[in-house]
């Protein structure tokens, strides 16, 4: 019986080897992990990765319930419950959905963030939160690439912490890390910047509101600071529509421009990566599929070719989509080993989350009217 369970992990581990798109399977991986049912190739898919898919998307349901009874952030919830059924990643049936959860539904929910943007909504914030968000999230990222080494982390996680901060938080991560060069502790270096990022995005929709308060920002200025800084969507609007619906209104709409800045900055990582990889100065870096889907929903709905129903089911199914992936990435990761990092890599992104609370209060301070 232990044999047949650890060739299981091994064909399922090889399934999804290779999975670099949201385009699924390649024929040859279909083909070595199920040499029986190669003239069916998407019923054997089905039949090996329902199991895992199943285990996550219950894990997704029941985060979602205590989130919305609780008030406390689904990502979270999905995150610690998936690590407590960390041993279904160990051996058996479960192992080929986890690992499909963990890529293709998440690179799907990814994609489907484009349907929360529209280009007038970026527009109408005017040149200065513009100007804001694209320098906080450049120099963030940037920060994050120059100090990872002093702390003892690698660049790729300095890219991975930094990007999360600077842009959506969890969502970033789970995007940037897709097209990260894969190693030994990817998976362990994604679920910590998730739960850190996670963690300190909850902490500043408590304290930041107080924060705008004490200084005096105004309605506008304060919801330009609140969507500027804190990382995820849901603890943006929890803090702006505490201090006013003016203040909400604007910090969502700030924040959606940082969701945007999703687009060219994993396109770029990406870029990067593959030429770094590929040593060549010619070399051209595959574009991955679901930012050519997240693009197309942004220019679907700018276009007004998107009605408002089918862009609430896409934002809809994004959140289930996010929510099931990082269910699977935590049951990929044991508490044994997120506790072993230490506090280096924490408190390089507690750094990030300063740098770019700093810069967009000073921005808003120096061009607040």
């Amino acid at each position: 019986m232990a044999s047949d369970l650890t060739t299981d992990e091994d064909s399922a581990h090889a399934l999804f080897q290779s999975m670099d798109s949201m385009a699924g399977l390649s024929p040859a991986a279909l083909t070595t992990a199920a040499p029986a049912r190669t003239h069916v190739p998407g019923l054997a898919t089905l039949r090996a990765v329902w199991p895992g898919v199943l285990v996550a998307t219950t894990i997704a349901l029941a985060s979602t319930w205590l989130s919305q009874h609780y008030g406390a952030p689904v990502m979270l919830f999905a995150l610690l419950f998936g690590m407590a059924f960390h041993f279904l990643h160990e051996e058996g049936r479960c192992v080929a959905g986890i690992e499909f959860s963990s890529k293709a539904v998440l690179r799907l929910g990814v994609a489907l963030l484009g349907a929360r943007i529209t280009a007038a909504q970026i527009l109408g914030l005017g040149l200065m939160p513009i100007a804001t968000v694209v320098a906080g999230v450049a120099s963030t990222i940037l920060l994050g690439l120059a100090v990872s080494r002093l702390f003892g982390q690698s660049r790729s996680f300095g890219v991975l912490s930094a990007g999360s901060v600077a842009i959506c938080g969890a969502s970033a991560a789970l995007a940037i890390a897709s097209v990260l060069p894969r190693n030994a502790e990817s998976e362990r270096n994604t679920i910590l910047t998730v739960v850190t990022v996670t963690a300190l995005s909850t902490l500043a929709m408590i304290l930041y509101p107080m924060l705008v308060t004490a200084v005096g920002l105004d309605h506008v200025r304060a919801g330009i600071f609140l969507g500027g800084t804190i990382h995820d969507v849901a603890q943006v609007v929890g803090a702006g529509y505490t201090i006013s619906p003016q203040t909400g209104d604007v910090a969502t709409y700030v924040k959606l421009l940082r969701v945007t800045m999703l687009l060219p900055t994993v396109f770029v990582i990406a870029f990067v990566g593959a030429r770094a990889r590929g040593g060549q100065v010619g070399a051209k870096a595959p574009i991955p599929l679901f930012l050519l889907g997240f693009a197309g929903l942004v220019a679907l709905g700018s276009l007004g070719l998107m009605s408002r129903p089918l862009a609430g089911a896409a934002k809809e199914i994004s959140n289930w989509c996010l929510v099931t992936a990082i269910a699977a990435l935590g049951m990929k990761t044991s508490f044994k080993a997120l506790f072993a990092v230490g506090w280096r890599p924490v408190a390089l992104m507690v750094l990030e989350t300063a740098w770019i609370g700093a810069l967009v209060m000073t921005s808003v301070l120096v061009f607040r009217s």
